[in-house]
C-alpha cells in the first residue's frame, strides 16, 4: 500500500503501517500544528461526522479526536461511557457498531477487550480507529509519541529509550516498541520481573534485527536515556488486586533520579500519572509530557484527514 492510499481504511495496530507511512503522518502532523493551536483555519472535514465510541474512561484520546474533528470543521457524536447507550441494556459490540456506521463518517472505538477495534472493522464500512483495546494496541498514541520525540530530538532512530513501568498491560508501549524498533531506536525495558514486556512484542522486536536490554533497575539505565517513557501501573487491568499492591509505586521519577542523567534528556508519559513523576519534575526542561498530550490533536488531524480523504 503506498503511503497516500489511507482513504476508508481501518487504523487497528501499528504493524498494519510501514515506516514510510508513519512518516508521511508525521509529516502533515507538522503542518497541522497552526490549526490544532487555533492560528489557521481548515473547512477540510466540513460536514464530516466522527462517531466516538468509548467503553473505557478517556480524557486526553477522546477529547484530542474531538478537538482534531473540531478544528478541521467536522463533528462528532457519540457516547463517553456505555452506561448512557444501549450497551447497558444489552446491545452487543457488533450491533453499536452497526448503529453508529449508519450515523457518521468513521469511528473511534476504545474498548475494555483486546482484539475489539478489529472486531468492528468487520462490521462497520466506515473506518475504524482503535483508541486503545484492553491490553492490546493503541496506534494513535504511538504516532503521537514518535511526532513528539523526533520534534523533541529532530529524529527517532539512534535514540536510547528507557520505557519504565508496567510493560505486561500498558498497550501504549506494545505499539510503541515495535514502532521504535521500526525506526531503529535502542531500546531498554525496565519493570518488575511479572510486568516485563510480554515475549510476543519482544519476539516481534527482535526480528526487526533489534536486541533490547532487559532490566528491573531503573537507575543505571537512565543516566544513557535520551527518552525516558514513563508508564503507570495499570491497576483496573490486573486481576488480582493483591498482585498490584505488591508492584504499585515501584518505580518514582524524582528530582533525585535526575541528578546524573545527560542535559538534553526528554521524559515523556502517555498519562494519566498517579505518582510516578514527582510534581516538582514538571517545572524542570526534561518533562515533555504535556507538550506530548497537545501533539495527539495534529497527529489525530492528519489520520482523520488520510483516513476522511481530505488529505493524501
Amino acid at each position: 500500500m503506498m503511503s497516500t492510499d489511507f482513504k476508508g481504511m481501518d487504523v487497528v495496530s501499528i504493524r498494519d503501517f510501514s515506516r514510510e507511512q508513519i512518516e508521511h503522518v508525521l509529516r502533515l502532523a507538522e503542518k497541522m500544528v497552526p490549526i490544532a493551536k487555533g492560528e489557521e483555519r481548515s473547512v477540510m472535514l466540513e460536514g464530516r461526522i466522527l462517531g466516538t465510541v468509548f467503553y473505557e474512561p478517556s480524557t486526553r484520546t477522546r477529547l484530542s479526536f474531538e478537538s482534531a474533528m473540531s478544528r478541521l470543521g467536522g463533528k462528532c457524536l457519540g457516547f463517553g461511557e456505555p452506561k448512557v447507550s444501549s450497551v447497558a441494556k444489552g446491545e452487543t459490540l457488533a450491533d453499536t457498531i452497526r448503529m453508529i456506521d449508519s450515523y457518521c463518517d468513521a469511528i473511534v472505538l476504545r474498548h475494555t477487550q483486546e482484539g475489539a477495534a478489529r472486531l468492528a472493522g468487520h462490521f462497520a464500512r466506515k473506518p475504524v480507529i482503535n483508541a486503545g483495546d484492553g491490553a492490546g494496541q493503541h496506534p494513535t498514541q504511538t504516532m503521537l509519541d514518535l511526532f513528539t520525540i523526533r520534534k523533541e530530538k529532530k529524529k527517532i532512530e539512534g535514540n536510547h529509550v528507557v520505557i519504565v513501568g508496567d510493560l505486561k498491560y500498558g498497550r501504549t508501549v506494545h505499539s510503541l516498541s515495535e514502532a521504535l524498533a521500526m525506526f531503529g531506536a535502542e531500546l531498554t525495558f525496565v519493570a518488575p520481573p511479572n510486568l516485563q514486556i510480554p515475549k510476543e512484542h519482544l519476539k516481534a522486536i527482535e526480528a526487526m534485527g533489534h536486541k533490547p536490554k532487559i532490566s528491573s533497575t531503573l537507575g543505571e539505565a537512565i543516566k544513557d536515556a535520551d527518552v525516558l517513557y514513563v508508564t503507570r501501573i495499570q491497576k483496573e487491568r490486573f486481576p488480582d488486586l493483591a498482585e498490584y499492591q505488591k508492584v504499585a509505586g515501584t518505580y518514582r521519577i524524582d528530582m533525585p533520579m535526575l541528578k546524573d542523567v545527560k542535559p538534553d534528556l526528554i521524559i515523556m508519559h502517555p498519562l494519566p500519572r498517579v505518582g510516578e513523576i514527582a510534581p516538582e519534575v514538571d517545572a524542570t526542561p526534561y518533562a515533555k509530557y504535556f507538550e506530548q498530550a497537545f501533539n495527539g490533536v495534529p497527529v489525530r488531524m492528519a489520520l482523520l484527514g488520510l483516513v476522511l480523504g481530505g488529505l493524501k
